[in-house]
């Protein structure tokens, strides 16, 4: 095979692959930064020490990965970064970058099973109650905590959620998932009352600024309070703040809103397949770890409650 380097080294070649992802494989945005950003990585370390990513061996990539095991990094992290790297060089070997693909004889990296940790009805509560006045960024957060419990919205679909994606009279709000698929999903009373509360009752109005910077400011739903769309990060600033006022004792985040969402719809007789449409889950496999946890909550409740369980 004739192997044809790309213009600009490492940096073409990455490039290059995640145009491909991005293109034809319709991956989502923030898919493509996390693989870019785990690719230099391996990259700037195959670089001190003499290789580089379009010429490593396996030994080198093999001495990343022990080296990012031994730096004391999560072991989903690492194995999120081999993923990484085997898509990268699988695709490299395909198109002539790279004669053959140094991570095919590489040992995967060994992840615990984690389960996921929802919230108790009692902590939803305290949290869904946790935000309280009348400011309109109070009103906002409150909005957001009754949307994600709501609806088991991703943190980064509910920061790009549109006005026109809410049909209100309906029950109905529309999500773009991972790759920008669409999908059809209810929102509850509770959700809806909040909703209607911030954008209705003059809340969103008050965050708005005299003049949008963009159009993808004026038509966001939730608002941070200089105007602009609502980011990732402000968004699990809220959430977290909100546990902290909530005493749930542990850290939270907008995931585990959407665990817990999962976790109870289950647990009061949902079907799988309905929750896993609802949380845009691509395979059943991935929407099941839900009935684990919902399982174990059952066995705990009733070992502690039924008088002959330990019997």
């Amino acid at each position: 095979m004739t192997v044809r380097r790309p213009a600009g080294g490492d940096e073409g070649a990455v490039e290059a692959f995640l145009t491909w992802l991005r293109v034809e494989r319709g991956r989502a945005a923030n898919t493509v930064s996390s693989y870019r950003r785990d690719l230099l990585r391996a990259g700037e370390w195959l670089t001190a020490q003499g290789e580089s990513l379009v010429d490593a061996s396996a030994a080198g990539l093999a001495g990343f990965v022990a080296h990012c095991q031994s730096s004391g990094e999560a072991a989903s992290t690492t194995a999120r970064r081999l993923a990484a790297l085997r898509m990268f060089y699988a695709h490299a070997a395909a198109e002539g970058v790279v004669d053959s693909d140094p991570t095919v004889h590489l040992e995967g990296v060994r992840v615990a099973a984690g389960v996921p940790k929802p919230l108790s009805m009692d902590e939803t509560e305290r949290l869904l109650s946790a935000v309280t006045g009348d400011e309109p960024s109070a009103v906002r957060d409150r909005a957001l905590l009754e949307f994600l419990y709501a609806t088991g919205a991703r943190i980064s679909e509910a920061c790009g959620l549109d006005l026109d994606d809410l049909d209100r009279p309906n029950r109905l709000v529309r999500l773009f998932g991972k790759g920008s698929k669409e999908r059809i999903v209810p929102v509850g009373g509770a959700a809806l009352a909040a909703l209607g509360e911030y954008v209705d009752a003059g809340a969103r109005d008050a965050l708005s600024p005299g003049q949008w910077r963009s159009r993808e400011d004026r038509s966001a739903v939730f608002l941070t309070n200089k105007g602009r769309r609502l980011s990732r990060q402000k968004a699990w600033d809220i959430v977290r703040s909100a546990g902290d006022r909530a005493g749930i004792g542990r850290e939270m985040s907008p995931h585990v809103l959407r665990h817990t969402c999962a976790t109870h719809m289950l647990e009061h007789g949902a079907d799988l397949r309905i929750v896993q449409e609802m949380l845009g889950h691509a395979t059943i496999s991935t929407t099941q770890i839900y009935t684990k946890v919902s399982r174990e909550r059952l066995l705990a409740v009733y070992r502690g409650a039924h008088p002959r369980a330990t019997a």
